[in-house]
């Protein structure tokens, strides 16, 4: 699905949770949810709607990546001109660093994340492309009200019993394709645990990855889940 044009202003309010489940008695195995919920102000732009889905978008965006992490460094450093700090409505005496860029998203360091992480990708070895494998695609809710980490999780549950292996899950809520794979990969949207999604989209041990998407109404939501075998 394509991006939807939309000039109105979302507060998009979220919280970030990292949660590792090991030797799980009823499902007998492990694995770890990164449920993105952090407070973002979102603004979309016009946004011309192409052809391509935002599944296959982001998953040629990830492997060109993974194949190149030093060239991506780049992107990450020229992306650091779209930070910007404004003034907090809840808080009128501090101000809140936001990136800029068709949308508006709160980060929490900003340009030092930014650095730190195009420090990290000059370092890594290029690595195996990711398969896409339609098994590990998690099933979408249909309400919004259901778009929750129970659901998310029951999913995945879903998932291990049929022996399909997903070691690593998490939901993104940004529909453009290039920014939404730029704020994974730096992840500074959230102070717990930060870092957690560009590990797991940068794990080489990683084989098969699996993203459904879909707007409920005028809210974009999107599941990862990551196998190593």
């Amino acid at each position: 699905m394509g991006c939807r044009c939309n000039n109105s202003q979302m507060l998009i309010e979220q919280k970030t949770e990292y949660k590792t489940e090991s030797n799980n008695s009823e499902i007998n195995n492990n694995f770890t949810e990164f449920t993105t919920n952090n407070k973002q102000i979102i603004k979309e732009e016009e946004i011309d709607t192409t052809v391509i889905t935002y599944p296959e978008a982001v998953f040629n965006l990830i492997n060109q990546i993974r194949a190149n992490p030093k060239k991506y460094a780049d992107t990450i450093e020229e992306s650091i001109n779209y930070i910007i700090e404004e003034k907090d409505e809840n808080n009128p005496s501090e101000n809140k660093i936001i990136y800029k860029n068709q949308i508006k998203v709160a980060l929490v360091r900003g340009e030092e994340a930014f650095k730190e992480t195009a420090e990290e990708l000059k370092n890594m070895e290029s690595m195996e492309p990711l398969e896409f494998r339609e098994e590990n695609c998690l099933t979408l809710p249909d309400d919004i009200e259901e778009d929750n980490s129970n659901f998310l999780k029951s999913k995945v549950k879903e998932k291990l019993k049929d022996n399909i292996n997903i070691n690593i899950f998490f939901k993104e809520k940004i529909s453009i394709p290039e920014i939404s794979v730029l704020l994974m990969i730096v992840d500074d949207r959230n102070k717990k645990d930060s870092g957690k999604k560009r590990k797991a989209i940068l794990n080489k041990d990683f084989k098969f990855i699996g993203i459904t998407s879909k707007f409920i109404d005028d809210t974009f939501i999107a599941y990862f889940s990551f196998s190593k075998e």
